[in-house]
Parts: structure tokens; sequence; C-alpha cells
């Protein structure tokens, strides 16, 4: 094939990236084990989101996994407190340091919690020259109440989207969460246990397979071209 693009005279060549899979080649050695954080959307003292969470965390740490579980008791709503106060850095820390993230929300009135929600809303699109949950890989979990509903992980795949995280397939939806966990807040043994092992295993598998080439994934052409026009712009203003 001609790679001239003669027939898309809109694009500029020049910015224009022709993948290969060369340039998938992971850059730059890793020491230590994938970089997990996990986010879940309740406060209640018995909380099945955080029982399902801490269930998911010993899964991935069998798998070899360093795992950092956020707790959002007293994380201010956001807006109402200023960027730097303490729990609201360690949030954005931690999603600096991560390389994938768990989610995991109640369903309440249809949609996730506003715990959750509160904790997404406040980690920036952008801080600074960094975009702190670009190219991390996601994992998303539900507990319902009731009877199985998919809507929390529907949101949240479209809240990673708009993160710009790479959400696996993979997803788990707990229904009637109150008969899938004992008194000391571990799950039973069951089908939808056996869905949180699959959902993390994706997670950690993908997590492996982005390391190194995120930079390169999420290299944007409208970007690129964005950049190059005022690059030129600053040039000509300089004249």
């Amino acid at each position: 094939m001609d790679n001239t693009i003669p027939a898309l005279p809109n694009i500029n060549a020049a910015q224009l990236d022709l993948p290969s899979q060369e340039k998938l080649t992971p850059v730059g050695s890793f020491d230590h084990p994938p970089r997990i954080l996990m986010l879940y959307g309740s406060l209640r003292e018995r909380s099945f989101s955080r029982f399902l969470t801490y269930e998911a965390a010993r899964i991935l740490e069998h798998f070899g996994a360093e795992v950092r579980i956020f707790d959002p008791m007293e994380l201010p709503m956001v807006g109402s407190v200023s960027e730097d106060h303490s729990k609201v850095a360690e949030l954005r820390e931690l999603c600096l340091w991560s390389e994938g993230q768990v989610w995991c929300s109640p369903e309440r009135h249809g949609a996730i919690t506003a715990v959750m929600k509160n904790q997404i809303d406040w980690i920036p699109l952008e801080q600074g020259a960094i975009r702190p949950s670009q190219g991390r890989t996601l994992a998303v979990m539900q507990i319902c109440g009731g009877s199985q509903s998919f809507n929390v992980v529907n949101t949240l795949r479209l809240l990673g989207r708009w993160m710009r995280m790479f959400t696996i397939p993979n997803q788990s939806s707990v229904p009637m969460a109150y008969k899938e966990f004992d008194e000391a807040g571990r799950m039973r043994p069951s089908a939808y246990y056996d869905r949180v092992v699959d959902v993390m295993e994706e997670l950690f598998k993908m997590t492996l397979l982005m390391r190194g080439r995120t930079d390169y994934l999420t290299d944007r052409y409208s970007e690129r071209n964005e950049r190059a026009r005022k690059a030129i712009n600053r040039q000509i203003a300089r004249l």
C-alpha cells in the first residue's frame, strides 16, 4: 500500500503516525510489580462494596500486584476545599502512582453513589503537563442490594472512557450482596466469586501488556497537530 496518502488531503502527513508492531515494543524496564489503586463507593460500617474491593485486592496480591486501597472517609465534597487538602492530595498521588485501577460502587437509585462519584470528580483530567488517569487500565464492579443490575458498571465504563482509561471487557455485578458475604466480610464461594477472579485476572494481564506502551497508545494525531499549529503560530508571533 502507498503510504503517501494522496487520498486524504485534509491530513497533516508530518503529524500522522503509521502504527506498526515495532512501535508497540515496551519502553523501559520495570523493577516493581504492577501497581493497582482500588476505589470503593460506600462509607457504611458494613460496606459490601468495601468487602468486594478487599476480596478483589487479595486476588490481585496473589497474582503479584502491589495494591493500595483509598479510604474515602473524610474526603470532602469536590469544590468545597482547596486542592491541597490532605485527602485530595492522597487520592491524586495514588492515581499518579497507579498503573491500573479498580472501581467498585453500590447501586443507589439506579446509579453510582455520591461517594464514588466524588472520588472520581477529584481526579483531574490534567495536572500540569500530566494526565493522572490517562493510559491506566481499569476494572469496574458493582454491588446490588436486590436483583442483578448493570447500571453502575455501565456508568463507571462511561466515566473511565472520559478519564482516558483502558477499561477491560470483563466486569463484576454481585446481586443480593447480603447473601454473598459472611459475617467477617469474606465472600462466599460462588459463580459470582469466580467472576471476580476472572475480572482481576484479566486486569492483571492487561496491565502487564500495557506497561511501557501507554505513551505510544495514548499519543493522538489531533493533539500532535494542535501542538504543531501552536508552535508555528509562536514562531510567526516572534517575527
